[in-house]
């Protein structure tokens, strides 16, 4: 089938990477007032006499990438002729209005210099769009695509693109991503305190328990298998399947390693690594390999059943003794964390998954059940 009429994940990582920049930029969201000043007099105001270069390159990188796929968007919608103008006028049109919304935060400056150096980055982002375009890279890319994926494939590869950044955040059993009960359940009382609604609340008669071993075991190879079978979903041929085994496995382990380092400490990279979780690693490798010949639309229906399982383990358990302090070290690194982005990447991906796989078995004619790779 001609790479043509692929969906480009373009549109979407594009979208998530505007939504990534709105949050880091109008972070914490509280404290809103009017200064009584027109919004835009930072753009006459005279430069900032401070800066850095942490903060030079920040604002260059970080509308690198949003203006890289919007110019990628619009290349593979047959708009290449204004591909780098229409991605550089609407990244600097988010740019402006979301320096105009800092006026109104304490906690916020807007600056002309941000505002020139976000626009410079997403132009600088665009045109390295067109020139990969021009070289032919994203034309071997496409190639590469058709004949490794499914026509359909956009939501799994945005959610496989995301799955390695939501393991950054620490959890309380590794790959063990959406354990959010335990949290859910005091800020849902203190939003429902003095409302008729409280009462609709479940009480505990038993407090929440730490996982067992064996618990911590299944719950790693269903957080290393979910991964591969989202890919498998989407995927032609054992043999790639083979390699987006070792690929997702291999970026699962590396992203948590960093995660520790992070956190911790070179020094202490590793030391979450013990015998459960080298066990579930082994136990995810092994279910993905005995996955490697199923249909697309079984890989789907065992990917529904792997998240319903982890979901329900890990709700039912409480989070590790150490995660609160572990939590603590983790938020002294304001930037590191991106402001609690990290956090809720890792709570919703699994959800966002377990939507996703709905979605897919609801439209049977998308992953047929004759369809083998």
């Amino acid at each position: 089938m001609s790479s043509a009429l692929h969906r480009t994940t373009a549109w979407p990582l594009a979208l998530a990477t505007a939504c990534l920049i709105v949050y880091a930029s109008l972070y914490p969201f509280t404290g809103w007032r009017d200064q009584g000043l027109s919004p835009f007099v930072f753009l006459t105001a005279p430069w900032p006499r401070y800066w850095t270069g942490f903060d030079v390159g920040t604002n260059f990188l970080g509308y690198a990438p949003l203006g890289f796929l919007l110019a990628l968007a619009a290349l593979r919608s047959g708009r290449g002729v204004w591909a780098i103008s229409l991605a550089s006028l609407s990244a600097a049109v988010l740019s402006l209005s979301l320096e105009t919304l800092q006026a109104h935060l304490p906690s916020r400056v807007p600056s002309n210099v941000d505002f020139a150096l976000n626009a410079a980055g997403a132009w600088a982002g665009a045109v390295s769009a067109s020139l990969l375009e021009k070289m032919g890279v994203l034309h071997r890319w496409n190639d590469f695509r058709a004949r490794w994926f499914e026509t359909e494939a956009r939501g799994a590869l945005v959610l496989l693109a995301l799955w390695p950044l939501a393991l950054l955040f620490p959890v309380s059993v590794p790959l063990g991503l959406g354990q959010i009960l335990e949290r859910l359940e005091p800020a849902l009382a203190a939003l429902l305190v003095d409302s008729p609604f409280l009462e609709w609340l479940p009480v505990r008669d038993v407090e929440l328990q730490p996982m067992v071993p064996a618990s911590q075991v299944i719950v790693v190879a269903l957080g290393g298998l979910i991964p591969c079978l989202i890919a498998f979903g989407v995927m032609r041929g054992w043999a790639h399947r083979s390699a987006a085994v070792l690929w997702l496995l291999a970026g699962g382990l590396y992203f948590t390693v960093l995660s520790a380092a992070l956190s911790y400490g070179p020094t202490h990279a590793w030391a979450w690594f013990d015998l459960p979780v080298r066990v579930g690693f082994l136990g995810a490798c092994m279910l993905a390999m005995l996955s490697l010949w199923t249909s697309p639309r079984t890989a789907t229906v065992l990917a529904l059943l792997a998240l319903s399982v982890q979901l329900v383990m890990l709700n039912q358990a409480s989070a590790s003794p150490y995660l609160a302090q572990n939590l603590q070290v983790w938020e002294q690194g304001r930037f590191i964390r991106f402001h609690g982005l990290a956090q809720w990447l890792g709570w919703l991906w699994p959800f966002a998954a377990l939507t996703y796989v709905i979605m897919r078995l609801c439209r049977p004619e998308d992953v047929p059940d004759d369809s083998r790779p």
